[in-house]
């Protein structure tokens, strides 16, 4: 049974995170070496110049183990982004990706943001049909190959 807390992201979380989008990804989705750095790059970014009145992080926890993340960062003043969504598996399947994706679009809407975008690859099927049930389009889809793999990259939006 979990005791879920969302807490706010802080960079003790920073190598935790790193490591998990890097054994995650590899595992699941055959990333390269090169998927580690670009989250630490993201992470570094956002603890240098995230602005904490509209953007933040939220690391999910059950007691003192961490379970996920999620990011909301500006891209404007009209548009949040949603970053560094990720759920270890033995989270997965109890709401708590939902109660993550809440929480991030309730802040970028109490912060004045019009909408929200995201980017993932379709691979990520129970992410995407979240994503769907909760009001998000997916607004692009093409071929690439990302971090060794060749990928479906889809780019997803919400009016908020």
């Amino acid at each position: 049974m979990f005791d879920i807390k969302l807490s706010p992201y802080t960079a003790a979380d920073h190598d935790w995170l790193v490591q998990q989008h890097q054994t995650l990804y590899t595992l699941n989705d055959g990333f390269d070496d090169s998927f580690g750095p670009l989250v630490d790059d993201i992470l570094s970014e956002f603890e240098l110049h995230a602005d904490p009145s509209c953007e933040t992080g939220w690391i999910a926890r059950d007691a003192d183990q961490r379970l996920g993340s999620i990011f909301c960062v500006k891209v404007d003043d009209q548009t949040a982004k949603l970053r560094l969504f990720l759920l270890l598996p033995e989270a997965r399947g109890r709401g708590l990706g939902k109660l993550l994706l809440s929480k991030c679009m309730t802040f970028a809407k109490e912060c004045g943001y019009k909408r929200m975008s995201l980017w993932t690859h379709e691979s990520h099927t129970a992410a995407c049909a979240l994503y769907a049930k909760t009001g998000w389009r997916c607004v692009s889809s093409k071929p690439v190959v990302s971090f060794g793999v060749p990928l479906i990259e889809q780019q997803w939006e919400i009016t908020l």
